[in-house]
């Protein structure tokens, strides 16, 4: 016995991992500096807190929150993380003494003679006891199972990653839902006005031509106009509705259901302050799949250990105990116990040992490929995100430039063709180029929030899993 409690620290002192011990890859210089993209309105700060308060909208706020207690895909992801914390859980358990205890109690006579002759046995009824215990503990001599544990925990901080990423998503697309449903009930208002205006002008082409002081032909260019703006409100209208039937889906309800407070939204909100950009560096440690991706990379280094550990023996300290009693025969009681290491060694081939090693070599540099091209992808999506948001804002500020000239071109042709200066056909096209212009500021307004969803999720802004996440993977 001392022997053995001897020679545990001894086996324990000279454990090692076998394997690559895991470092994660450098990113590329440039990576860690500022974007390429300079855009008007954002700073260099690094997003911190969540993201969608930048609009500083309640409703959006309760939204937002009621979609990451209760969307589907979130829950799905809270489960696959219960789940790989679980699997932690138990490659932990291989660092812990197992065991067997079994016991019994038998009722019956022993075997007696013929013709009732005694032939060693009484014949007669008895009980007897028995009972047996064996622990196992296996010394982690070759890393086997902290490669195990290593590999267990980076897999499931990898699903903690990906929960974060859906949650990110799931996030990102009800904002976009509300601002769309938001920008397109305002461009249904624009839509309404400009059919308005049609309108006037038609009424007043008709009363002048009752009056013989117009042409039927100025009566249909004006019916014409009006029925052009008509024909664009129930597609707005149409494209509201699903975004509000979106919007639904993502907070958990039904489209019946679809929150009164969005519905009544008839402004699409824009942030309160500049939007937060930070550089490259914050942006790798911050995004989840990058994380996620990094997380899979160190999971399949460890799992080059567990594959090289399984060519060496398994050495295991155990003991056990056996008990037996029998009440009808004196003396009868007996213990016997049993301590020591056990050696075990099982090699069916050594090709499918080295070949399996081969495999998880093979499967990290699956992962370190698959780790580079998510931070490419990262600082791309960023760029992209940053100039397509840039474009449309300098777009939409010529929109609205534009707009406000043709308003004004309108309400002088207005004046002139009343005073009779110049024709109907010239205050139709002045009319017409209001109209369009109204249009298109609208689907820009509208367009430029959803880029601007694009690039707070691009950018992984700020993500911090809220209470409701689940407990996060102890590291």
């Amino acid at each position: 016995m001392r022997k053995l409690l001897a020679l545990a620290p001894l086996l324990l002192a000279s454990a090692c991992a076998l394997g690559p011990d895991y470092k994660r890859p450098p990113s590329p210089p440039p990576a860690a500096g500022a974007f390429q993209t300079a855009v008007p309105g954002t700073s260099l700060a690094e997003p911190t807190g969540r993201w969608w308060r930048l609009y500083d909208d309640p409703v959006l706020d309760g939204l937002v929150q009621r979609a990451l207690a209760a969307n589907t895909d979130l829950r799905v992801a809270r489960a696959n993380l219960l789940r790989a914390q679980g699997m932690l859980s138990e490659a932990r358990s291989g660092l812990l003494p197992s065991g067997d205890l079994t016991a019994g109690a038998n009722y019956g006579n022993d075997s007696g003679g013929d013709n009732g002759e005694d032939q060693g046995g009484s014949g007669q009824k008895q009980w007897s006891y028995n009972g047996s215990a064996t622990i196992d503990w296996e010394v982690d001599l070759f890393g086997r199972i902290s490669r195990s544990i290593e590999a267990a925990r980076a897999d499931a901080m990898a699903v903690e990653a990906a929960r974060d990423r859906v949650a990110l998503i799931v996030a990102a697309e009800t904002t976009r839902s509300y601002v769309d449903a938001c920008a397109l009930a305002e461009a249904v208002a624009v839509a309404k006005e400009s059919a308005d205006i049609a309108g006037r002008e038609l009424t007043i082409q008709q009363a002048r031509e009752k009056a013989g002081a117009g042409m039927k032909l100025e009566v249909e260019r004006a019916a014409g106009a009006l029925a052009n703006v008509r024909a664009g409100l129930p597609t707005l209208e149409g494209r509201r509705r699903a975004s509000l039937f979106e919007l639904a889906a993502l907070i958990g309800v039904t489209p019946s259901e679809v929150p009164d407070e969005a519905r009544r939204c008839t402004r699409a909100p824009r942030p309160v302050a500049a939007i937060p950009v930070g550089d490259g560096r914050g942006l790798l440690a911050r995004r989840p799949d990058v994380r996620e991706a990094e997380r899979k990379l160190a999971a399949d280094t460890a799992r080059i250990g567990v594959a090289t550990a399984e060519l060496y023996p398994r050495i295991s300290l155990g003991g056990s105990g056996n008990f037996f009693r029998n009440d009808q025969v004196r003396g009868s009681d007996s213990f016997s116990f049993a301590l020591g290491p056990l050696i075990s060694w099982s090699w069916p081939s050594l090709v499918v040992g080295r070949s399996h090693i081969q495999q998880a070599e093979a499967g990290a540099q699956a992962s370190l490929a698959a780790f580079d091209g998510t931070v490419l992808t990262a600082l791309k999506e960023v760029e992209q995100a940053l100039s397509l948001y840039a474009a449309e804002g300098e777009r939409n500020q010529r929109l609205a430039e534009a707009a406000s000239h043709a308003d004004a071109a309108y309400r002088l042709a207005d004046q002139r063709y009343r005073a009779g200066s110049i024709a109907f056909l010239e205050l139709l096209d002045t009319q017409r180029d209001l109209l369009d212009a109204r249009s298109a500021l609208a689907a820009s307004t509208q367009q430029l929030g959803s880029l601007r969803v694009d690039l707070f999720k691009a950018l992984g802004s700020g993500w911090e899993p809220a209470a409701d996440q689940g407990k996060a993977v102890d590291r």
